[in-house]
């Protein structure tokens, strides 16, 4: 298994990583690099490499709600699918979610990305919603653990 390296996106290099996974593997919501400042200000954004190559990123959107839901959402690019590296990935994640006080987790998967909703439903992830942001026409599939 290859090594893995995850990091805080904090900077304008990290945070290009962070944007050109998300924007690969998220076609249909495409984000500036203000987007994702902005995001980082709020939730926490990780990069994740091999070596010097840029192989995925995470998300964790904090706790909210009486019962502490926190969002884990591990995209791993599809040539360095099938490796354990999204495991990995979200291993990280949902340990980052848990010390930031978690009662529970959940994740969101592109609808047009089969590899992404496979590897939440073998994670032990149930779906409970789908939904479509504006203008959109393929919709997001939320996910959470029993």
């Amino acid at each position: 298994m290859p090594d893995l390296r995850i990091a805080r996106a904090d900077g304008d290099a990290l945070l290009r990583d962070w944007q050109h996974v998300h924007n690969t593997i998220i076609p249909t919501h495409v984000l500036s690099l203000d987007d994702i400042r902005e995001r980082a200000t709020r939730n926490v954004l990780d990069v994740a490499h091999t070596g010097d190559v840029l192989v995925g990123c995470m998300t964790v959107r904090p706790p909210e709600g009486e019962d502490a839901t926190a969002t884990v959402i591990a995209r791993v690019l599809p040539e360095h699918r099938r490796q354990g590296l999204g495991t990995r990935l979200y291993e990280h994640g949902l340990a980052r979610a848990r010390a930031l006080g978690a009662g529970a987790v959940e994740t969101v998967v592109l609808e047009s990305n089969p590899d992404g909703l496979h590897f939440a439903l073998a994670q032990g992830f149930v779906e409970v919603e789908r939904y479509l942001l504006d203008g959109d026409t393929v919709p997001y599939i939320t996910l959470r653990l029993p």
